[in-house]
């Protein structure tokens, strides 16, 4: 090559590289780790509730960070009670007629008996277990000093140090997705100090411990038979189900490690790492004939044969690349207290880095416990030490399991949300036979509640004979088509999932009776508020007709299921028979009080401050009111918001925070926080329910998400409920429909600077209090407005 060709090839490479570096350090800044985002305190867990979790995905612990006596409480997602089953009821759809003509007429109490005829076989689910407990006992460290326990949430980490005598101890454990064991290792800062033992038991009946080779411990069982009693809402099982395994080693720097009976002494070590592999023999819901001792064991060789330094960096490089994408500042975080101590105290100082640990917290139980191969994020996320947990710790559909997600899209952690799709693949085969067993119709259906065996029928009582989960669930994977804007998720998961959806909902729709309000129209029958009741001469009922909420999942999954169709140039004839009956539909009402009507009537309601408020779906998470468009329902959902009142349970004021944002209601938004943060949060930041339910820190962090950040796929709305005591902050990385990029920063409770950057050609309009911009992005080329959304120059 000449020389001045030469020449201009360095010059052309150097240019190049100094335009990449800019691009990039534009993206660095808002990837940095920011300091805080640690949970710490100055004492071991004494309980479940104060330990803290570390997850794969498809295992967790809980470690509770114990000086003489740690524990590691361990599960593993497939570990559930049952075996495959079809829980289909064929005697179901001989009952359908009667019960919509009792309900048509008024006789509720009377379908609602006719109702139990109809449920599942059997009618109540099977419960996620607890997998196993690896326990050390550490001789003479019961009177430990100068202790500190934290989990750092930016490398998932959970780490212990203390003092004994001249010598300080150090423990880290963290769960790898990429190697899939769970790590823990041990140092301290002397030699030939560390002497203890280790050993793992099972709350399941029946399993076995052996050591069946130096420096290991086995552990193997399989789901024994139960009976639970109905109160616990948790189903019984005849036969063994699922068998598991696990298998502990023990890898020691100096010292020697012995077996003990059923336990592993380690004497005189150095330093010394445990490397935990679990396994169950599920391989689908309709097969559990793996071989789980087989999968631990592989797991742990592949594990085991890395040093520990190569294997605690592909963990941090792994978690890191995810948690690091988005991250929301409220101010320094200049606090020196404990993390309990600041939750006890936040009525007190309402410190808002605090919420900023609270909102990165909800990014970092998401990403713990939902990963790709693995199962969606139950109601514990995956961590469970119960054998008859609360609800069984399933999948509730009619709020809970989507809510959980919520924070995926705007949170760019798509790939979570791979075991949902896997799931929803999964439920139209078993949701298909429960549409034909017991309403004869064709595609999918998906009432209240599911678990590991993808039971889609009723289930519980009359309140679980809502056939609309499937609606909620097809309308999740359309917002998430608008947020990635992915052509082949749509054409290979979303679409199919939505139309077979939506051919449920069409062959189930029938005509409203003359003598009914809205004669003639097409209505779901039967249909509930979920878990709601309202009053009817005199007496609660859960069943009704065209309850608000159907009409609002219905309609919408309607237009999304058409304008699917449109994408991908499918379906003409389909779209338009779609689009017809969405015309037909009943409107929704407001009623006496000015509220958005619940019910097809205006019925007394029988708790007027209960938890759920499935009747505002159209507002959050839906698209079918808001405060442009349809001003008097937007009015409407307000009202009803103010008669329920905030706060309720942790799931129901996190939805609330959303609500009150889509309402643009910073004062009731940050109220709800405030509540979430002063009477349901758990000392090491589980939300309350009660008892503890992950889905009220996932829809917070998503609620908090949509106070400051709203979108469609060609709008973008900045701070549209910025609270006064949210002074300053930034909120960097976030994700808006149409699959652009944001970055927001505001000074004195004012927007400062918001940079936009997308893959491809977008046009937004952005929005920021009474001022409208209109915004033209380029592929790679960021574009950055000042506070007025005039251009920055950059």
């Amino acid at each position: 090559m000449p020389p001045i060709a030469s020449r201009f090839v360095r010059l052309a490479l150097t240019l190049a590289a100094l335009i990449l570096a800019a691009a990039s350090a534009w993206q660095v800044e808002a990837a940095a780790p920011p300091p805080g985002f640690t949970l710490t305190y100055d004492q071991p867990a004494t309980r479940w509730t104060e330990a803290l979790p570390i997850g794969n995905g498809r295992m967790g612990a809980m470690v509770f960070g114990g000086t003489e006596h740690e524990r590691l409480q361990v599960n593993e997602d497939t570990l559930w009670g049952g075996r495959p089953h079809d829980y289909t009821n064929t005697d179901a759809f001989s009952r359908l007629d009667e019960i919509r003509r009792l309900i048509f007429a008024g006789n509720v109490a009377e379908a609602e008996k006719l109702a139990d005829g109809v449920m599942g076989r059997p009618k109540l689910l099977m419960p996620y277990q607890p997998f196993c407990d690896v326990r050390m006992h550490f001789p003479g460290h019961g009177q430990a000093t100068a202790y500190r326990r934290e989990l750092r949430l930016d490398d998932a980490t959970v780490e212990t140090r203390y003092t004994v005598g001249a010598t300080e101890f150090r423990r880290e454990v963290f769960a790898s997705f990429p190697a899939q064991v769970l790590v823990v290792r041990l140092t301290a800062t002397r030699p030939g100090q560390l002497t203890f033992s280790v050993g793992i038991d099972s709350p399941q009946q029946g399993t076995r411990v052996e050591s069946t080779a130096p420096g290991t411990l086995q552990l193997t069982g399989q789901i024994q038979p139960r009976q639970n009693p109905a109160r616990s809402w948790t189903g019984s099982w005849d036969e063994p189900g699922v068998r598991f395994a696990a298998v502990l080693r023990v890898l020691t720097e100096g010292g020697s490690v012995q077996r003990d009976g059923s336990t592993l002494a380690i004497s005189g070590a150095d330093a010394v790492t445990m490397v935990f592999s679990g396994a169950t023999s599920f391989r689908t819901f309709r097969d559990i004939d793996g071989d789980a001792l087989a999968r631990a064991g592989e797991n742990l060789s592949r594990a085991s044969a890395q040093p520990y330094s190569r294997l605690r960096q592909a963990h941090v490089d792994d978690f890191g690349r995810l948690f690091s994408r988005v991250q929301l500042r409220l101010g320094e975080d200049r606090s020196t207290e404990t993390t309990d101590r600041r939750i006890k105290r936040f009525a007190e100082t309402e410190d808002p880095s605090l919420l900023a640990l609270y909102h990165a917290f909800g990014r970092y139980v998401l990403i713990s416990s939902s990963r790709s191969g693995g199962q969606p994020v139950n109601l514990q996320g995956i961590w469970n030490e119960e054998l008859s947990p609360a609800w069984g710790s399933k999948w509730t559909t009619n709020i809970n399991l989507q809510m959980n997600y919520w924070p995926a899209d705007a949170g760019d952690l798509w790939e979570t949300q791979e075991p949902l799709w896997q799931l929803i693949r999964d439920l139209r085969e078993t949701g298909a036979e429960t549409a034909r067993a017991h309403y004869g119709a064709r595609g999918w259906v998906l009432h209240h509640n599911t678990d590991l065996w993808r039971a889609a029928a009723p289930v519980d009582g009359a309140w679980g004979l809502w056939p609309m989960g499937q609606a909620w669930l097809a309308n999740q994977m359309w917002d998430h088509y608008e947020f990635s804007a992915d052509r082949e998720f749509l054409r290979r998961d979303a679409y199919p999932a939505m139309k077979e959806a939506a051919q449920f909902v069409l062959g189930t729709l029938v005509a409203a009776p003359d003598g009914t309000r809205f004669a003639g129209r097409p209505v779901t029958n039967p249909s509930t508020s979920p878990e709601n009741q309202y009053v009817l001469n005199g007496v609660r009922a859960h069943l009704t007709y065209a309850a608000t909420m159907d009409i609002a999942l219905v309609r919408e999954l309607f237009e999304n299921c058409a304008r699917a169709a449109e994408e991908l140039g499918v379906d003409v004839g389909f779209r338009a028979e779609l689009r017809r009956t969405a015309e037909r539909l009943p409107p929704l009402q407001i009623g006496a009080r000015g509220q958005l009507q619940e019910w097809i009537e205006d019925y007394p309601e029988a708790e007027p401050a209960h938890r759920h408020v499935s009747h505002l779906y159209g507002l959050f998470p839906g698209h079918g009111i808001s405060v442009e468009a349809t001003p008097e329902l937007a009015a409407a959902a307000r009202k009803s918001l103010e008669l329920r009142g905030d706060g309720g349970t942790g799931w129901a004021a996190a939805w609330k925070v959303a609500l009150w944002a889509r309402l643009r209601d910073a004062g009731h938004a940050y109220d709800n926080v405030k509540f979430l943060m002063t009477r349901s949060t758990l000392p090491n930041m589980f939300d309350l329910h009660p008892p503890f339910q992950i889905d009220g820190n996932l829809g917070a962090t998503a609620g908090m998400t949509e106070m400051l950040i709203q979108s469609t796929p060609t709008s973008i709305r900045v701070l549209p409920a910025l609270p006064p005591r949210w002074v300053a902050g930034s909120l960097t990385g976030v994700r808006v429909r149409g699959g652009a990029q944001v970055d927001i920063a505001w000074k004195d409770g004012r927007l400062t600077e918001l940079r936009l950057r997308s893959g491809q050609e977008k046009t937004y309009t952005v929005a920021y209090g009474e001022r409208t911009a209109t915004v033209r992005v380029g592929a790679g080329t960021p574009v950055a407005l000042d506070g007025t959304l005039g251009r920055l120059n950059r």
